[in-house]
């Protein structure tokens, strides 16, 4: 077996007819970062589910049938967070001008009350919205592939095949994976009645091929019967079962309501600019317009890329936006928020009135916390031939979620009940508060930062993107856009030159540990705690030039991972 990875990121021009595709190998496969290419592109977190997705392309498929196989194939070779039992949410502008957003966001069980992971004393048991049966919330992912369907082009049989076949046949890990599969072996120990697909009796190795018997079996199931296939029959009752088991509460009644649901995109312009992305209950769209129209007259594009005065601009309409986050965002459909105001400019203007340029602000001038998300999502960014372009975001919330994988169905539990507020008004275990606004009620979908994003030009195709790493996902993607829009930064350094990022509280600054010395000397001289962290997000972009009547794409894989750019 053979995963080869790029050193550096390199550029790969493919120039392909749809007759000379290279066939898909699940046990030797190379890791493409960057491609550019002519008929369409897909990045995501794994090659496999890349080439999945590319191999639809060129069956005659759009970008929307290519997400749902690449989804769907991600919850085979990304089992960590590409799923079946998580949810998420779809962000497309298609051809004919149509903007879409599709919430297939997990929701609270009918069964879940506003206290229920506290303990007698009435303080937060963080294991048991974190780990574990409890933990779960209903899932929404197979209903979203569904409602997107009714965009595609091909029979959704033959968009589920590839998942199937790399389920049942297996596929080849990587050394990411293998490491995360040792990692975790306890833990599926811990949270499961029965042995799991991830459990062998030896170490995992790269190269090992992992073999998913009944998740195939579950994939079929739903390839068989739809929709039912999932929510109702053999699945429902093994959802059921699971639970039963060790005092879960998702009952054959929540699964057969479940319904995934079309919302009205954030739609709105930055200079010269249409973006397009995911409304409530994703807080990422109103928190990237907001931060973009506070800098909108700031002549951020003359200070420079990473020079002190852009960082610290950017630093503190971040921190404005996610202050508004946490007193005011939640699911609409059981709470009011003045969406309109908080995005208009006399609003924002007044946010930014105590901005003072070489000054840290402060963030005890504002009384809201914030709810802490995982940062284990993942993000998949398509576009075609035709003009169609895809932005969806997934989550199990937690790495491997609930750490529960259904027993005779073979799928990994989110763990999403975390994202709601455990207790409003009590910090949670990361020192953030949360709020009313984001409190449990039965059939509410928690707050998500998932930032699903699609920008045009001229009213052109222009930028697909995203990225997982939850609260960090919003200022990612208004980093890369900022570096692209205003900085002429190219694609690939949009997405892999150091980021940084702030969210109100703590009020620290996080920024990924190769962040230039300079500026940090700076930001430190004007007040702010700096904090040294791993890598931020895993952003999926892709740059869309016109060329006469076709497109040239510029597909760009984040390289903190195995992410991996496909296209033809």
């Amino acid at each position: 077996m053979k995963v080869s990875y790029s050193a550096v990121v390199v550029t790969v021009f493919v120039f392909l007819s749809c007759n000379s595709s290279r066939s898909i190998n699940p046990y030797s496969y190379t890791i493409q970062k960057t491609v550019v290419a002519g008929n369409g592109v897909v990045v995501s977190a794994h090659p496999l589910a890349s080439q999945v997705g590319v191999s639809v392309l060129k069956k005659g498929g759009n970008a929307v049938d290519a997400g749902i196989a690449v989804q769907l194939a991600l919850a085979v070779v990304y089992p960590g967070a590409g799923n079946i039992g998580g949810g998420g949410f779809m962000v497309a502008h298609l051809q004919d001008g149509k903007h879409i957003a599709i919430d297939y966001r997990e929701a609270a069980p009918g069964a879940a009350t506003r206290d229920m992971y506290l303990d007698s004393a009435g303080n937060p048991v963080t294991e048991l919205s974190r780990r574990g049966h409890l933990s779960a919330g209903i899932p929404g992912t197979v209903a979203g592939l569904f409602a997107s369907h009714r965009y595609g082009s091909l029979p959704f049989k033959e968009l589920i095949q590839p998942a199937i076949e790399l389920a049942e046949k297996g596929f080849a890990i990587t050394a990411s994976e293998a490491g995360t599969l040792n990692r975790l072996k306890s833990d599926f120990k811990k949270y499961n009645t029965a042995k799991t697909a991830f459990e062998k009796d030896t170490e995992w190795k790269t190269g090992d091929t992992l073999v998913q018997s009944e998740l195939a079996e579950t994939l079929r199931r739903i390839r068989d019967n739809g929709q039912k296939g999932f929510y109702e029959g053999e699945t429902a009752r093994l959802i059921v079962e699971e639970m039963k088991k060790r005092n879960g509460i998702i009952t054959e009644e929540d699964l057969k309501n479940y319904m995934a649901k079309e919302r009205t995109p954030v739609v709105f312009g930055y200079k010269g600019h249409t973006l397009i992305s995911m409304p409530l209950p994703s807080s990422g769209g109103i928190i990237i317009e907001q931060c973009l129209k506070m800098i909108e007259e700031q002549n951020i594009e003359q200070m420079g890329f990473h020079s002190p005065g852009a960082v610290q601009l950017m630093i503190e309409v971040e921190r404005r936006a996610y202050a508004d986050r946490a007193e005011f965002m939640g699911d609409e459909d059981f709470h009011t928020v003045p969406v309109k105001e908080l995005v208009s400019r006399s609003y924002l203007e007044k946010r930014m009135a105590d901005f003072v340029p070489g000054k840290a602000g402060t963030s005890e001038l504002v009384k809201a916390g914030l709810p802490a998300e995982s940062e284990e999502t993942t993000h998949i960014s398509i576009a075609d031939k035709w003009g169609n372009m895809v932005a969806i975001t997934t989550t199990l919330n937690d790495h491997y979620g609930s750490r529960t994988i259904v027993a005779g169905a073979g799928f990994v539990l989110n763990d999403e009940m975390d994202d709601f507020s455990a207790k409003p008004g009590v910090p949670n275990m990361y020192g953030a508060l949360g709020t009313e606004a984001n409190a449990i009620v039965p059939g509410k979908r928690m707050l998500s930062s998932m930032t699903p994003t699609i920008v045009l030009k001229n009213n052109a195709p222009f930028l697909v993107v995203g990225t997982p790493g939850g609260t960090t996902i919003p200022t990612s993607v208004f980093q890369s856009i900022v570096n692209i829009i205003d900085f002429g930064l190219p694609p690939a350094d949009a997405v892999n030159k150091p980021k940084f990022h702030h969210q109100w509280l703590p009020d620290e600054v996080f920024v990924e540990e190769n962040f230039p010395a300079p500026t940090l000397d700076s930001l430190r001289a004007m007040g702010y705690t700096i904090t040294l962290r791993g890598t931020i997000g895993r952003t999926e972009l892709i740059k869309i030039n016109k060329k006469d009547d076709s497109y040239v794409f510029e597909a760009v894989a984040d390289s903190r991972g195995d992410d991996a750019a496909e296209g033809y």
